[in-house]
């Protein structure tokens, strides 16, 4: 693969001052917890079902909780001090018993805190176990089926509302070359406080994500895998108010790959800084133990502000998503940062200037699995032009080296796609793929031409701006509008008030588990 002559100490700068910009995230990270992380933590123990309005028994629970003792010590202590001490036969009876008042929790101490967290690090570690006992599963499968016979892999999406319609179209889509299936999520479901229940068959422009559909559309893909000899991989979201529970059902049920963006939902859900930090770093924890692939979000910069003038603001933001990923022990073979092709195709030399982009990132991050997105933003409803532009996205793909495809669509901005103009987006894949797979190899831009020097100035930017950072804090920055030009501060947003600092007798099973970096430690012993 050829990379481009980039200046070393350069890059070894802009790593240094990413990890400067993000130790203080994961320093919050370490002193906070969320409603959304203790819900995680209470689904790994087991705790699953909803009331008859369709809220979940873990949010009555820990709302609760959070009433009666508070968030700041965890909801571990209370709930299964209650668990141990009262008449209850499960988790979901003492919930159902908690959301009608029946329940009075208390903090224990002495011999009672300790037997309290001896049964949740039981009970949590069971949810663990299987978390990592399904990424066990997914390798065996992986060896006796076998991946995708060649990179990039195709990456295409289903989103019917009705996870039942889902299944025969994603079946569909990888029998006509999709390698993986990204079931795209119901509008608005990243602002619900909780995930809903059961399988789903009403969705707006998507389909509910649920451990149910996870679970369905996952046996449905483990079928046509077998039936085509290669293992087709499945995609989700793990982002919102309830990112952590997202991560902990996709590791329980085999997802296998996960959106999940450090910022995104700061910056397009407008959800509180604090809170999408301590979420995002549980939930990658959980996605390091369970093997997931997780796909970030840089793309969506580049559809609200300028490709070219904010280039270095994907660098950045990939250089920042990657120290928060190695911290949280993701590997770099599950590290899918994400960028895509978006400049104005009236713009001279547009091309050039993505192949410049791309290969930049190639240049950076050598062993992660990039996503490479398709234009979306100059999409005009010319569906032949359309088409060519996605014709133009492939090749650039092909030839920097692209690890995830997506497939680009000629109706993008027009209509919901048919099963027709899927079939003809991936007509224009199977074609570039075909025609240009090893291009790769003979590649060779000129270390002094355009395309190397466009990818050093983007650096050059991209290391001004983390010095900038570094100056005022990420989470000012944010503030400031400085990735997407959307301004966030650390004291708005959605969810704030399921944020709570630890108190010194904070205690939680599964961050207790996750933070010693199991998956780590099994790589490093392998």
């Amino acid at each position: 693969m050829t990379k481009l002559p980039l200046d070393t100490d350069l890059v070894a700068r802009a790593r240094a001052l990413a990890a400067d910009a993000g130790k203080p995230i994961v320093d919050l990270a370490h002193g906070h917890t969320t409603a959304s992380v203790e819900r995680a933590t209470l689904r790994l123990a087991g705790l699953e079902g909803a009331d008859s309005e369709g809220i979940p028994w873990v949010n009555r629970l820990v709302d609760t909780v959070a009433e009666q003792t508070g968030l700041e010590q965890g909801v571990s202590d209370p709930v299964f001090h209650q668990l141990r001490e009262g008449d209850w036969k499960s988790l979901t009876e003492l919930a159902q018993a908690a959301a009608a008042g029946a329940v009075d929790f208390t903090l224990p101490s002495g011999k009672a805190k300790d037997s309290a967290r001896t049964l949740a690090q039981r009970r949590v570690q069971r949810g663990l176990d299987r978390v990592r006992a399904r990424k066990l599963e997914r390798d065996g499968l992986v060896s006796e089926i076998g991946d995708p016979p060649q990179r990039p892999w195709v990456y295409l999406i289903v989103a019917t509302g009705d996870i039942y319609e889902d299944i025969p179209q994603a079946q569909a889509a990888a029998r006509a070359g999709a390698d993986i299936i990204a079931v795209i999520r119901s509008t608005g479901q990243s602002l619900l406080d909780y995930v809903p229940e059961g399988a789903t068959r009403e969705g707006f422009a998507g389909t509910y994500a649920t451990g149910e559909n996870f679970r369905l559309m996952r046996e449905a893909l483990d079928e046509t895998s077998r039936e085509l000899g290669r293992y087709i991989r499945l995609t989700n979201y793990a982002s919102g108010l309830c990112m952590p529970e997202m991560a902990a059902l996709a590791g329980m049920h085999r997802v296998d790959m996960m959106l999940n963006d450090s910022m995104y939902g700061i910056l397009f859900r407008d959800i509180n800084p604090i809170r999408t930090f301590v979420d995002q770093r549980f939930s990658r924890q959980i996605h390091a133990l369970g093997g997931i692939v997780i796909n970030t979000g840089e793309d969506n910069y580049l559809t609200t502000a300028d490709a070219v003038e904010a280039a270095h603001t994907v660098t950045v933001s990939q250089l920042v998503n990657e120290y928060f990923a190695h911290e949280a022990g993701l590997p770099d073979e599950l590290l899918g940062l994400g960028h895509a092709f978006e400049i104005n195709p009236d713009v001279p030399e547009s091309f050039r200037m993505e192949l410049a982009h791309a290969m930049l990132a190639r240049s950076l991050f050598p062993d992660a699995p990039l996503k490479w997105m398709p234009p979306t933003k100059h999409m005009t409803g010319d569906v032949f032009r359309g088409n060519l532009l996605d014709g133009f996205f492939n090749l650039a793909g092909i030839m920097t080296g692209q690890s995830i495809l997506l497939v680009g669509m000629m109706t993008e901005a027009v209509v919901t796609p048919w099963i027709s103009d899927r079939d003809i987006a991936l007509q224009n894949v199977r074609y570039v793929l075909n025609a240009c797979s090893g291009l790769s190899e003979d590649f060779h831009p000129p270390a002094d031409g355009f395309i190397a020097n466009r990818a050093r100035e983007v650096l050059s930017e991209a290391v001004d701006l983390l010095e900038e950072i570094d100056r005022q804090g990420l989470l000012e920055a944010i503030g400031q509008g400085t990735f997407g030009i959307m301004k966030r501060p650390p004291e708005g947003g959605r969810g704030l008030s399921g944020v709570a600092k630890r108190s010194d007798d904070f205690y939680n099973p599964a961050i207790a588990y996750l933070d010693g970096n199991p998956a780590r430690e099994e790589e490093e012993n392998r």
